[in-house]
């Protein structure tokens, strides 16, 4: 019976993409960025399950990439699908907007499911790939939902959806620049330790800090820019070779 306990909780991530990618696909994007917090918190609890009850198998393996394709990866790129289609709407086009009313525009959104398509690929190389398992190689698919998701709700909130068809152009941009983050050689650190120590945790302990510090300051505003701000140190961390990015 026990066996089952890791899948189950596998299954509860897939529902919870499922679901966000619904609430993606109606523009309701504060519900789509919870289903897919919920959903990152059953795939924590998978595998630190399966590792608690010895009951890890190649189907959880399996199963848990798929999940994580469906709630880091079809949800979030559902979710700037529908941004950008928000933001293309030609009732709210400004006059004398490139291509307004030609069909083009209608298709510029679909740019999006890139990102499902390298979550994908990031997934299938992070489960060949035995130098990851007590850091990252290339962005991990749940920071990259995470980023989408809390954006979208940010801009949704502050009123930028409305009238501001630019930001396609820029959002475009995002899309190409996480998907080349997901595969990437370029090591990112896990937040995974062996010791409870300063010493060889500084990176991990200085980001969470700054994490904590800037979620209390700007709360939901704040999710995005704690993603950057990791993409950021780990790039850092890596061009002064400090090391630190690897567990000791």
């Amino acid at each position: 019976m026990k066996k089952h306990i890791p899948n189950s909780l596998t299954c509860c991530n897939l529902l919870s993409g499922c679901v966000a990618t619904y609430f993606a696909f109606q523009g309701a994007y504060t519900a789509a960025f919870i289903a897919v917090v919920v959903g990152a918190v059953f795939d924590f609890f998978d595998g630190f399950v399966a590792r608690l009850l010895h009951v890890a198998s190649p189907i959880g393996k399996e199963l848990d990439s798929l999940a994580d394709d469906i709630t880091f990866g079809l949800a979030p790129a559902t979710v700037v699908f529908s941004m950008m289609g928000e933001l293309l709407r030609v009732e709210t086009l400004p006059e004398g907007f490139p291509l307004t009313g030609s069909p083009v525009l209608t298709y510029v959104p679909f740019v999006a499911f890139l990102i499902a398509a390298f979550s994908a690929l990031r997934l299938a190389k992070f489960n060949l790939d035995e130098r990851q398992s007590t850091t990252f190689i290339g962005l991990p698919t749940p920071a990259n939902a995470l980023f989408w998701c809390s954006l979208a709700v940010v801009l949704d909130r502050t009123g930028w959806l409305s009238g501001e068809p630019w930001l396609v152009a820029v959002m475009i941009v995002g899309v190409f620049l996480s998907c080349w983050l997901m595969v990437a050689e370029v090591p990112m650190f896990a937040l995974k330790f062996k010791h409870y120590g300063i010493r060889g945790n500084e990176v991990r302990y200085s980001f969470l800090v700054c994490a904590v510090v800037l979620l209390g300051l700007f709360q939901m505003t704040a999710f995005p820019i704690v993603i950057i701000l990791y993409v950021l140190t780990s790039l850092l961390t890596n061009k002064v070779g400090t090391g630190i990015v690897r567990s000791e």
